[in-house]
């Protein structure tokens, strides 16, 4: 890990920081303020930047990669609630605010860079620009009426349809993700998907 005000390639990374959907709003100041916070973490492919059931939280901004967000039950199975990409976002707020343990990891999928400061020092940084701290719940908001969606859609629509859906809402990640991984938030096997795929039935 790495200061982010020490980085050799710190003005690049000011650039990535400020296309984050939650900061492209902000001006100049308000990333000059931000930035001391920050730590860089450059991720392996399977590094875990969050365990489940932990209190001590942070707040990640991606540069570059793909992280996940996923549940693991007493047995060990997973189940993948979502991806994101650079200029996306992670984050545990809603249980830092509930005082309760992280209900889920935050994994990187493929190498990844990512900006990340504890989560006690994002909210007090948010106190103080009302702006900032509005479009970050609102992403919140989203994300997890996001996720509600898509477990739902597990429930009501068949694989084709699941595929489907997600490669028109994700284009730009499709070529991306492991089709394993992929497969596991679809909640069908990698052979599915691939014959999907090659039938040009989806």
């Amino acid at each position: 890990m790495t200061l982010f005000t020490a980085h050799p390639d710190r003005n690049i990374l000011r650039v990535q920081l400020a296309q984050n959907l939650i900061l492209k709003d902000a001006n100049s100041e308000v990333l000059d303020k931000l930035e001391p916070y920050l730590t860089l973490v450059d991720c392996r492919k399977g590094d875990v930047l969050l365990h489940q059931g932990v209190h001590e939280m942070e707040q990640y901004f991606i540069l570059d990669g793909i992280l996940k967000r996923v549940v693991t039950d007493q047995h060990a199975k997973e189940m993948i609630l979502r991806f994101a990409d650079e200029r996306s976002m992670e984050t545990s707020y809603a249980a830092w605010k509930l005082k309760t343990p992280t209900p889920y990891s935050i994994v990187s999928v493929t190498k990844a860079r990512v900006a990340k400061l504890p989560l006690h020092q994002w909210v007090a940084f948010m106190e103080e620009h009302p702006q900032l701290k509005e479009t970050f719940e609102f992403e919140v908001m989203r994300l997890m009426s996001e996720i509600m969606a898509h477990t739902i859609t597990l429930h009501l629509l068949d694989a084709p349809n699941c595929v489907h859906r997600f490669l028109s809402r994700h284009p730009n990640l499709d070529d991306r993700i492991p089709r394993k991984e992929l497969a596991s938030y679809l909640n069908i096997c990698a052979e599915t998907l691939s014959r999907l795929k090659h039938q040009g039935k989806i």
